[in-house]
């Protein structure tokens, strides 16, 4: 009997450990790298707007290719030489300061569901706050500027696989549609097989140079308030 609550307790001391580690967040370092004795590490970026949402099964935003996919719009307000965007799911209790928060994300603070994510970042023409609307969003033309599924960078999920996404761009000035402008760009995300998407997470979209103004929404509407 002994035997078995002390295999029951490691058990569960696994599962605890793995979740813990699930909310462990470290600085988003950008592709700006520099020694520190013998190791070599990312630069953290300067700028970090965070936003905490939660996803339900038949809110997605758009269906692609079978998958069902959710978007968080950011308004960029000058031009940025790289962009780094990763999610995490589910956010447990990691502490984000000075992150919005959606409204599903608080009624759904305590969720235990997470999704393996899958994120995109894409670039539209819109680039006047006047040009945002509804319809323009809808009639944007929207190119893909990076992706990522899977990154070794970010926590594990509390399944103990790295299943968590990161991804940075670094913006071709010589290329109009790979430019990092100012303009209206979306993070997209789904998991990576077909499937339902629940749970709570956080986006973080970061800089290696102050870029006041940056707005990061679920909705256009939101987002125009916040503009």
């Amino acid at each position: 009997m002994k035997t078995k609550t002390l295999i029951l307790l490691s058990a569960f001391a696994l599962v605890f450990t793995t979740a813990a580690q699930a909310q462990k967040l470290k600085k988003f370092g950008g592709l700006t790298e520099k020694k520190v004795g013998p190791k070599t590490i990312k630069i953290p970026y300067t700028d970090v707007v965070s936003y905490l949402g939660y996803a339900a099964p038949g809110n997605e935003d758009e269906v692609k290719e079978g998958k069902k996919f959710y978007y968080i719009y950011v308004w960029v307000p000058a031009v940025a030489p790289e962009l780094g965007v990763r999610m995490m799911s589910p956010v447990g209790k990691t502490k984000i300061k000075g992150a919005t928060e959606a409204t599903a994300y608080t009624e759904n603070a305590g969720s235990n569901d997470f999704f393996d994510t899958y994120i995109t970042l894409e670039r539209s023409d819109i680039v006047s706050k006047d040009k945002i609307s509804e319809d323009a969003v809808k009639g944007a033309n929207w190119t893909t500027l990076a992706k990522n599924d899977d990154s070794s960078e970010m926590p594990k999920q509390p399944s103990g696989s790295s299943y968590n996404s990161l991804l940075r761009y670094k913006s071709e000035a010589s290329d109009p549609l790979k430019a990092l402008t100012v303009g209206l760009y979306r993070i997209g995300f789904t998991t990576y097989k077909t499937g339902e998407v629940k749970g709570t997470f956080l986006a973080q979209v970061a800089a290696p140079v102050k870029l006041p103004g940056v707005v990061m929404a679920k909705t256009i509407e939101d987002l125009k308030k916040g503009l």
